[in-house]
């Protein structure tokens, strides 16, 4: 108790030192921990894109993708094809639908803009909806109305052509054969219970909060499609609004409502590791026939920002060891300077018959209690640093793999097309449960407790190994040699 009472004492015998050593500590210490808790934050991001989409491959209609036209409608037998194939763990089948509401359909019926297409181009019967959407037209889905003829006003001979009604956008719809999203993880709810068995007619549908919100639904309420009563079971929030602007039912009910029973628009197959992903594209392409469908790679298109992130990861490590050092060695070069200044201290504590392990634990707990008091504000540093400072290391990679998960999105849709809200459904930024992309551009940095005891818990290893240096001196001072020379 003396020993940890004399250590606590000498600490804060020089104020002005001691506050010049804890600042001083408490910027290596700071800048560590936020290394520390970017290369979290960074690993973590990594480790959910490569669980997000490295191991899922997207099926889609040769020549067609979403609701755009071409190709041929999957099948059940296809998927069936698919479940088949080496290293293929989880097939997962889709069927996607246009909802209208009914009012909003018949009037722009009326005026003779009737339908422009079905799931996969491949009908035109427009299924309508007793819900609203939850997004309106605005200036840009009414200008692509009318750049396609459909809207606007016009003249003939001198009459005015009456203005067509304003735009409806589309409810995206999709049906799905098992409780996953598009990147084949569990579909994760905000409100309410999934549909159960997901492989058989349901009167349950799940929402997205903006749909639900804009419709003053909430879990247990109904709505109708084609005239059929849907409950709402539960609600999800993919974090837009065009992603919160579509809803999910099981498969056979989406298959039923389209009228194209056994009818597939997308099939999400899961692989066993990402190191059979290549061989499981070729094999499922070749087991499909390349006339049949089309295989695509969400991996491919983030492989680069994944390596980039990888690089950020790496770099915040070096970091974290390098502070972790300079806090090492500002505590080494303080111990010897204090050594050196009690060389009288020392030599009378020795005098006395004090040990060397005592003296040696004296300096040691010194140091401990310089560190902790550092470690306290370089805490209180890392929690309003970190975010910035995680931000500052991956901002230009953000870019670049957005800008790469953007062209992927563009040349393929991610599995989807342009009738689905924000690029497609499954995989694109538009996915009810948020894409890949956004993913990517979401990399935020939090000082969690557990980082930040981590960290503290390492500084605190390195401040012991470099106390132990200058305590180990204190056994070559030799009370006779300081006493004779005072």
């Amino acid at each position: 108790m003396n020993v940890l009472a004399r250590s606590v004492g000498n600490a804060f015998r020089n104020k002005v030192r001691t506050a010049a050593v804890v600042a001083v500590l408490a910027v290596a210490i700071g800048l560590a921990l936020s290394m520390l808790v970017a290369n979290q934050a960074v690993a973590g991001k990594v480790a959910e894109l490569n669980a997000s989409v490295g191991t899922v491959l997207t099926v889609n209609p040769a020549g067609g993708q979403g609701f755009e036209g071409g190709g041929e409608p999957l099948t059940a037998v296809q998927a069936a094809t698919a479940a088949a194939v080496p290293n293929v763990s989880t097939v997962v089948g889709t069927k996607a639908l246009r909802l209208r509401n009914a009012a909003a359909a018949a009037a722009q019926a009326a005026a003779g803009q009737g339908g422009r297409g079905g799931p996969g181009g491949q009908s035109a019967t427009t299924v309508t909806t007793s819900l609203t959407a939850a997004v309106d037209a605005g200036t840009l889905g009414n200008r692509n109305q009318a750049s396609s003829g459909t809207t606007g006003t016009g003249t003939s001979g001198g009459a005015a052509t009456p203005a067509a009604p304003a735009f409806s956008l589309p409810i995206t719809a999709t049906g799905v054969g098992a409780e996953v999203d598009a990147a084949g993880k569990a579909l994760e709810l905000t409100q309410g219970t999934g549909l159960g068995d997901y492989n058989a007619a349901s009167a349950g549908a799940l929402l997205g909060t903006t749909l639900a919100e804009k419709n003053g639904l909430a879990v247990g309420s109904t709505f109708t499609i084609n005239d059929q009563t849907f409950t709402v079971a539960g609600l999800f929030d993919a974090g837009t609004a065009f992603g919160n602007n579509a809803l999910y039912l099981t498969l056979p009910a989406a298959q039923t409502l389209a009228a194209l029973p056994g009818e597939l628009s997308t099939l999400i197959v899961t692989v066993n590791s990402m190191e059979n992903v290549d061989a499981a594209k070729t094999a499922l392409q070749a087991a499909l026939g390349s006339d049949k469908a089309d295989v695509s790679q969400g991996q491919r298109n983030l492989q680069t920002a994944v390596s980039s992130l990888g690089s950020v990861k790496n770099i915040s490590f070096i970091a974290f060891v390098a502070a972790l050092g300079t806090a090492g060695l500002i505590i080494l070069l303080i111990m010897v300077m204090l050594v050196r200044e009690r060389r009288r201290e020392i030599g009378v504590l020795k005098a006395i018959g004090a040990p060397n392990r005592t003296v040696g634990l004296q300096f040691v707990l010194e140091a401990l209690v310089l560190v902790a008091l550092g470690s306290v504000v370089g805490a209180a540093v890392a929690s309003f640093a970190s975010g910035g400072i995680a931000t500052a290391l991956i901002s230009s990679n953000t870019t670049s793999a957005a800008a790469a998960g953007g062209a992927g999105t563009g040349q393929r849709g991610a599995g989807g097309g342009a009738g689905f809200p924000g690029g497609g459904f499954p995989g694109g930024q538009g996915n009810p449960f948020g894409g890949a992309n956004q993913l990517l551009t979401s990399v935020t940095a939090s000082a969690s407790p557990g980082v930040i005891a981590a960290g503290i818990a390492a500084v605190f290893g390195v401040a012991i190994i470099g106390a132990l240096v200058p305590a180990l001196l204190t056994a070559r001072i030799r009370p006779i040699e300081v006493l004779r020379g005072e």
